[in-house]
């Protein structure tokens, strides 16, 4: 069984976490899934919904999926060194790296996208964009694939993203059939991206 390390933060999207749980909540008999924050316990996001975690330094299991959401509190914590360092610790450390939103801009604020091709949130594209001038950004692109890192644009992608995952780890008809049971229309072609330009 693959646990599934969700790391989150004050203000963090409600979507962007909750989304691709959905999805991974579908296959339980292969993931797991615990949400860690820097210091632990109840963790709010913007919408008020309260969340128990536990401290990065006394998770239950190892990871092997290291999620990274978004969400206004990524912009603080792009200047907090503490986080970045912890995050590239659990990301080194982890099989497979998979960010929501603006979650690639704190990857990319700790360099571990440097080379790499990614994407995010198109309504804050520019901002994230800046945080790195070394990686190879893709503007049009529903999710990115280099290496162990998943990058998906903003909020619902990240559903997209992890029935790409799915997909990929599992089969193409495994991640048709959670996404039909969650009745979500589910883009296949991460380079489709209808949002891309309208912001």
């Amino acid at each position: 069984m693959k646990t599934i390390t969700a790391l989150v933060f004050e203000n963090y999207e409600t979507l962007d976490l909750f989304g691709p749980i959905e999805v991974f909540g579908s296959l339980k008999e292969y993931y797991r899934v615990q949400f860690a924050s820097l210091a632990g316990g109840v963790v709010k996001n913007h919408h008020g919904v309260e969340l128990l975690t536990n401290n990065t330094d006394n998770l239950l299991f190892g990871t092997d999926i290291l999620l990274i959401v978004g969400g206004q509190g990524t912009r603080q914590l792009v200047e907090d060194k503490l986080f970045l360092e912890v995050l590239k610790k659990l990301s080194e450390n982890a099989q497979w790296v998979l960010s929501v939103c603006t979650g690639s801009a704190l990857l990319a604020k700790s360099g571990l996208l440097e080379g790499k091709q990614a994407t995010s949130n198109k309504r804050s594209w520019q901002w994230v964009i800046s945080q790195s001038n070394q990686v190879n950004w893709i503007q049009e692109a529903r999710w990115v694939i280099d290496d162990k890192f998943y990058t998906s644009s903003g909020v619902s992608a990240g559903i997209d993203m992890t029935l790409g995952f799915i997909a990929d780890r599992h089969d193409l008809e495994t991640a048709r059939k959670i996404a039909k049971e969650i009745e979500y229309n589910w883009q296949e072609n991460s380079q489709i991206d209808n949002f891309w330009d309208v912001f």
